[in-house]
């Protein structure tokens, strides 16, 4: 029971890191936890570069980029990093509970 409440967790932590209001990740087939994971670390991966894109338009001055702009991208991904390290420590605390109990 434990460890499915852990990966139901993990399943709308990893939807909500995707994308906010994106109705593919919540109205999805059922998938494995892997997948879940693969597309959550994919979702950071891609708001990471995106803010590292924004950061280095406007450093170098391109039409269009704006400090805001850059700044906006940046907490975005640190946001999106953060929410991933949170449900990884979940999962890891859930298991760690899990293996401690004793039958």
């Amino acid at each position: 029971m434990l460890t499915n409440m852990a990966v139901q967790a993990a399943g709308v932590a990893a939807g909500a890191v995707v994308g906010a209001g994106n109705a593919s990740a919540t109205t999805a087939p059922k998938s494995n936890f892997l997948d879940l994971v693969n597309t959550a670390l994919q979702g950071v991966s891609a708001t990471q570069s995106s803010a590292t894109a924004a950061e280095a338009g406007y450093a170098a001055g391109a039409p269009g980029a704006t400090l805001g702009k850059a700044l906006v991208a940046s907490d975005r991904a640190e946001v999106a990093w953060n929410a991933t390290v949170a449900v990884r420590n979940e999962v890891v605390s859930a298991y760690q509970s899990i293996m401690n109990m004793q039958f």
